[in-house]
C-alpha cells in the first residue's frame, strides 16, 4: 500500500512569497514548481518537499526537517554567510557548543526558517 508511494512533507509558511525567496536564495534550493494556490515543490537531494500558506505557519516547536549533510561545519559556515543564526540549546539530554550537538554516530544543529520553523542539519559520524 502505501510503502510503495513516495512521501513528500509540508512545511508551512505564514508568507509563502517570503519563505519562496528564503528556501531558494538562503538556503539554495531548487524550486520545482508552483501551483495553483501558491504552494511550492522544492527539490533537495532527490526528495521532494512542499510548503503551503496558512496561517499557523511557523507554530511548530519541534524539528520540521533535517538535512542529512556530510560536513556540518562546512554547511553551518556557508549559511552563517548567508545570515542564518543556528539556535543553541540547554536541556537534559541536549547541550549545544557553538549551535552543535554531538551525540554517539550525529552530530546537529538547528535553526529557524524566515517563517520561525524549526529545521535541523545532521551529519552522521562513526560512532
Amino acid at each position: 500500500m502505501l510503502g510503495d508511494a513516495p512521501l513528500v512533507a509540508m512545511i508551512p509558511a505564514a508568507d509563502v512569497a517570503r519563505a519562496k525567496a528564503y528556501y531558494t536564495d538562503t538556503l539554495g534550493l531548487e524550486l520545482k514548481d508552483a501551483g495553483p494556490h501558491g504552494e511550492l515543490t522544492f527539490v533537495c537531494g532527490g526528495t521532494e518537499f512542499g510548503i503551503y500558506e496558512t496561517p499557523s505557519g511557523g507554530q511548530a516547536a519541534h524539528t520540521l526537517a533535517s538535512f542529512e549533510v556530510s560536513d556540518l561545519n562546512a554547511e553551518m559556515a556557508g549559511l552563517r554567510g548567508k545570515g542564518v543564526v543556528f539556535e543553541d540549546y540547554d536541556m537534559p539530554g541536549l547541550k549545544t557548543v557553538d549551535g552543535v550537538v554531538e551525540d554517539e554516530g550525529m552530530r546537529a544543529a538547528w535553526f529557524k526558517d524566515c517563517e520561525g520553523n524549526i529545521l535541523c542539519l545532521h551529519q552522521r559520524t562513526a560512532g
